[in-house]
């Protein structure tokens, strides 16, 4: 059989299967879906009169273990005491080297995303990542539909194919109660060698005309279904020959302008909701610091170059390329500075901090306190915040 022909209708086999797993879920969790969304409250966040301490609170994210939570749980004394505004899913946990840190099949993750719902006085982001391939919280072997990667669908450079997939990955996502996506990843594929993107298939190209044509389709699927996303990891990932998650990571003899121009076609088209920030340490960019705690890449070129007026969220604050090289007060202050929205603990690195959350939001609060952050730094985040979640469903809506 010739070669094309054999990877065609291997992909639509896939394809079928995926579509076909994604109406399972449906039917699977119908029922239990039909009464999580008459529980859903109004995304409307009121400006006036809210404290600081909410505000600080609607500023970070956090990342927890247990399948289930309850009125005794740590999260739901976070999301209560704390106000915060999201909270980050994963199926394996780094630290114990195990499976099953939230997530464990499709009825049970509903269950979760539900009861974090009712415990959240605000609307709460929950999100996972969910790019397809090599990076997916939602595995076959648990129940949910398989998917594949983004070099896959870049290869294959297929519009219908692309858009089935990203209507099925954003159906499945909606169904199961979660409503941000950190993804699509917008690096590009420059460097095949590259250990947390080319090696593990998660670029759709190396060509940006190739990357901002199937990415928009995965974000414009989403938001058919009410789903936010992240676009990542600015300024550009994929010419780094270094893992973030392990180190420092320099790509200033690497790194291109023309990696720029996915974050630029998204933010120009209007389909960016949050920008998600590399820890990667460009000298060209900035001498001084990474882009998550620059005010050059994250204000200067993001902002007033791009025209990017919403919400940055930073990559998990707890890799080793922030926590080997600054402590927490310096990264807070830095990120917040340099024009970051929303700071993510994801706390599923090499040690579990049970109380990081809890640590970040009194130092947060302290820095502004004290006026090392100026108080309209934070409304200004409080701002995009509210925007940004007032674009989720209410009740009755998909």
């Amino acid at each position: 059989m010739n070669e094309t022909l054999r990877h065609t209708r291997s992909h639509r086999l896939l394809t079928k299967s995926y579509i076909i797993g994604v109406s399972a879920l449906y039917f699977l969790l119908g029922v239990t879906l039909l009464r999580a969304a008459s529980d859903r409250s109004d995304t409307g966040l009121s400006f006036s009169g809210d404290s600081l301490d909410i505000k600080i609170g609607q500023m970070l994210m956090g990342g927890f273990r247990g399948t289930v939570v309850g009125d005794g749980s740590p999260i739901v004394r976070d999301l209560r005491e704390l106000h915060l505004g999201g909270v980050v899913l994963f199926d394996f946990d780094v630290e114990r080297k195990a499976y099953g840190r939230n997530i464990v099949s499709p009825p049970q993750l509903l269950t979760l995303t539900e009861a974090l719902r009712k415990h959240s006085s605000l609307p709460l982001l929950i999100a996972i990542d969910q790019e397809g391939g090599t990076v997916r919280r939602l595995k076959e072997k648990n129940g949910f539909p398989p998917t594949v990667s983004a070099r896959h669908l870049g290869r294959l450079d297929d519009i219908d194919s692309s858009t089935a997939y990203a209507d099925a990955m954003a159906r499945s996502l909606a169904v199961l109660g979660i409503n941000t996506n950190f993804a699509p990843v917008l690096d590009l594929d420059v460097n095949p060698s590259n250990p947390v993107i080319g090696k593990i298939a998660r670029s759709f190209s190396a060509d940006p005309a190739v990357v901002i044509r199937h990415a928009e389709l995965f974000i414009r699927a989403h938001h058919e279904m009410g789903l936010l996303t992240a676009v990542k990891h600015f300024p550009g990932h994929g010419s780094s020959r270094d893992d973030s998650h392990e180190g420092f990571v320099d790509v200033s003899a690497t790194w291109t302008k023309k990696e720029l121009e996915p974050f630029a076609a998204m933010i120009t088209r209007g389909l960016c909701d949050m920008v998600m920030t590399a820890h990667i340490y460009n000298g060209r960019l900035d001498p001084a610091y990474p882009a998550t705690l620059s005010v050059t890449t994250i204000d200067g070129i993001l902002r007033k170059q791009l025209g990017f007026d919403g919400v940055v969220v930073t990559d998990d604050m707890m890799m080793k390329a922030i926590t080997d090289h600054y402590g927490l007060e310096t990264a807070i202050e830095r990120a917040v500075l340099a024009g970051a929205d929303i700071l993510l603990f994801a706390n599923n690195s090499y040690t579990f901090e049970p109380d990081i959350l809890r640590r970040a939001h009194a130092t947060l609060k302290r820095l502004v306190t004290s006026g090392r952050i100026p108080r309209d730094r934070i409304d200004e985040s409080w701002r995009r915040i509210a925007e940004l979640k007032g674009r989720l469903p209410i009740a009755g809506e998909k």
